[in-house]
């Protein structure tokens, strides 16, 4: 995976990664939009990495710390270049960046029904959390 360059995502890449998660992502988010991601990038400048190969990119992940938990979103590796370690390496680079940052546990929002997604969290160690059920309330 030497050719794959993983880094933190600049607000100039922003209009790039929504583009990219019309094709990659599995669902939307109420924060799928620009001022989401800008909102994300402003406050939490290393949370959404970005794996390119030759420029181009081919996978992201959020990463988010708020100093007692270690939050992962937004797992996408583009279509035509799933199977070559992307997610991966992306999942070790955000794992990396919640040790250094004090983290200790790691947890993934994977809808239900997407069951590729939930093969590649199982193949990196994740496992389902099933005392806990997430509770939502639009606030916008």
């Amino acid at each position: 995976m030497t050719d794959l360059r993983i880094r933190a995502a600049t607000p100039d890449d922003l209009d790039d990664v929504l583009a990219f998660w019309k094709v990659a992502a599995e669902g939307t988010s109420i924060s799928d939009d620009r001022s989401g991601v800008e909102h994300l990038v402003a406050r939490d400048p290393g949370a959404l990495l970005l794996g390119e190969r030759d420029g181009t990119l081919v996978g992201t992940v959020i990463a988010g710390f708020d100093g007692w938990r270690c939050h992962l979103y937004r797992l996408a590796v583009h279509p035509d270049h799933r199977r070559r370690g992307i997610a991966s390496a992306l999942l070790a680079a955000a794992e990396e960046r919640f040790v250094a940052l004090g983290g200790r546990r790691g947890d993934a929002m994977v809808l239900v029904r997407n069951e590729r997604a939930q093969h590649a969290w199982r193949a990196a160690g994740y496992r389902p959390e099933e005392r806990w059920r997430r509770w939502v309330k639009h606030l916008t």
